[in-house]
């Protein structure tokens, strides 16, 4: 038997076994009441859920989108495409998949470009507040391209094409610029950039050159919406304070003050009078005479005639009369040639020597030369350079004859004569180039009460026609009759709408107010048929209007047919 001895101290704290029963006890309920209550609610939901699920389902009320009105869309559509809302935007989904395509080369190709203008600007205004560098250590639009929700497109009677798209743009950009000034160096960095704009797009003039356009105008119809992100040093700027709307509307501001309509952007990209081919003047050449022609005769003299042409031009040459049998013929005549180029055009001067067709054979002993006179001869040829002439003043010029060419800059033993001839350029006014690309076709000036004196150039373009009824068959082309000229447009097969968009010329001693020009539009008879042409209908134009207000472009009905319209720009262009 031992003892336990307890110390002084510790007595009074012998444990509360009474106690430690009691909580030993309730922590076994506990887990016993949890583990029963678990079971019998798993128990009890399953067999509320299998009997008592309600037997009457009903299916639920569809009801066709035009019902809903415009909170319910809404709210089921957050963003309804521009070409649902409204029918005159056209669906465009084919450039969102030719932009995705070519997203990774345009986003080189654009921040290339930036990058060329903007470093100009920058190295500016850096002298300016005293910056020493400003350059973009990083610079990429991203992977995300723009999209375009709709697209709308305007037909007018004007040789332009508009364009007016939906562009919406959230990208994720990462431009990084590092700016140096002050013995410092700043990083700043935009990124998470939004872009929602509705731009106007005008390609005009439209001409046969490609890329077929020769400007590009751009215009914004309402303000654009531009939001993004500024970092610097790794912190947002545009956390701070007002900083974010005060942002917003300066550059909602300085776009719009440069942007929106009608301020226009006006992004050249060919030369208006070049590519168009338009005419930009008249050239006189007067024929005077010539001087020691070679004899290239068997029997006699020469007959000596000059053709002119003028270079890139697809007409005939004109030609003087003949001079029989004269090496120094005079003849004093006065030809005209439309300019369309004068820094690259020139005449063509060539004289030939006239020949009746007949051939003859002389034999010799030793050998047979054979002469066919059917066979005009050149006797010589030179060139009149049209940037070398000073508008309006006439200049003679004494050219001599060459053999060719290529023997310009050579000197030849051998002379083949000389040709003087008379030249005046009379480039047109300023007035009458502007016409061409007004932008306002139905807008007419007061016409005076006379007409301007002199001579100048009457263009007729041939645009379109409309609704055209044939009999037998619609092969439609158009015939101009004009001071007894006849021109014709090509002709279209099977088609009662064509468009031709062909443009004639008439040169015109004095101005045609007195004058009536008729247009008719005729039908080819095929190949194989028992029918011939067939007239679809004509218009008689008089021309008094478009001498005095310059130009114009109407639609006329067409005589002898019952819908048929066709569409004709008149200029007068006087020199």
């Amino acid at each position: 038997m031992g003892f336990f001895f307890m110390p002084r101290g510790w007595r009074g704290l012998e444990p509360n076994w009474e106690g430690l029963k009691v909580g030993l006890v309730s922590t076994a309920l506990g887990f016993f009441g949890f583990g029963a209550g678990l079971t019998a609610g798993v128990v009890v939901g399953y067999y509320v859920f299998i009997h008592f699920q309600p037997s009457d389902v009903k299916d639920p009320k569809i009801h066709p989108l035009v019902e809903h009105d415009t909170q319910s869309l809404e709210r089921m559509l957050p963003e309804i495409p521009l070409w649902v809302k409204y029918s005159d935007y056209d669906r465009i989904d084919w450039l969102n998949k030719i932009v995705e395509l070519m997203w990774p080369y345009l986003d080189k190709a654009i921040c290339r470009t930036a990058k060329q203008v903007a470093e100009p600007v920058i190295a500016e205004n850096a002298l300016k507040y005293k910056i020493n560098s400003v350059q973009f250590e990083t610079l990429t639009l991203g992977s995300l391209p723009p999209a375009f929700h709709g697209m709308k497109v305007y037909i007018t009677e004007e040789n332009e094409l508009t364009l007016e798209p939906s562009l919406k743009w959230a990208g994720n950009p990462n431009v990084i610029t590092v700016i140096k000034a002050y013995g410092l160096r700043l990083t700043i960095q935009m990124v998470d950039l939004q872009i929602f704009a509705a731009p106007r797009i005008t390609l005009k003039p439209l001409v046969p050159s490609f890329p077929c356009f020769a400007k590009i105008c751009m215009s914004l119809t309402e303000k654009p919406h531009v939001d993004f992100g500024l970092k610097l040093l790794g912190a947002d700027l545009m956390a701070i304070p007002g900083l974010y709307r005060f942002v917003q509307e300066t550059i909602k501001n300085q776009v719009a003050n440069m942007f929106l309509w009608p301020r226009i952007l006006e992004v050249p990209v060919l030369d208006v009078s070049r590519a168009s081919k338009k005419p930009v003047g008249i050239l006189h050449v007067k024929i005077i005479r010539a001087y020691k022609l070679r004899k290239l005769d068997f029997f006699g003299k020469s007959d000596p005639y000059v053709k002119l042409k003028l270079s890139d031009e697809k007409l005939p040459s004109k030609k003087t009369s003949v001079k029989h049998s004269n090496l120094d013929p005079e003849w004093n005549e006065e030809f005209k040639f439309v300019i369309k180029d004068p820094e690259n055009q020139v005449v063509e001067l060539n004289v030939y020597d006239w020949e009746k067709a007949c051939n003859f054979h002389v034999t010799f002993v030793s050998y047979h030369i054979f002469h066919r006179v059917g066979k005009h001869e050149r006797m010589g040829m030179n060139v009149i350079q049209l940037n070398e002439l000073t508008p309006d003043g006439p200049k003679t010029l004494t050219l001599n004859l060459l053999k060719n060419l290529e023997s310009r800059d050579v000197q030849s033993d051998e002379s083949h004569g000389q040709i003087v001839v008379e030249v005046t350029y009379k480039p047109f006014t300023e007035e009458d180039l502007s016409k061409d690309i007004s932008e306002n076709a139905d807008a007419v000036e007061d016409s005076p009460d006379y007409g301007p004196s002199g001579g100048g150039l009457l263009v007729i373009i041939v645009h379109e026609a409309h609704d055209l009824e044939g009999k037998h068959h619609t092969n439609p082309y158009a015939r101009i009759l004009f001071r007894g000229e006849k021109r014709k447009t090509k002709h279209i097969k099977s088609n009662r709408d064509p468009r031709w968009e062909e443009e004639f010329q008439f040169v015109c001693e004095e101005p045609p107010v007195n004058d009536k020009m008729q247009v008719e539009v005729l039908s080819k008879a095929p190949i194989i048929g028992i029918y011939s042409k067939e007239i679809l209908g004509y218009v008689t134009i008089s021309l008094a209007d478009v001498v005095n207000s310059k130009r114009t472009n109407n639609t006329y009905h067409l005589i002898d047919s019952n819908n048929g319209q066709i569409q004709i720009e008149l200029q007068w262009k006087t020199s």
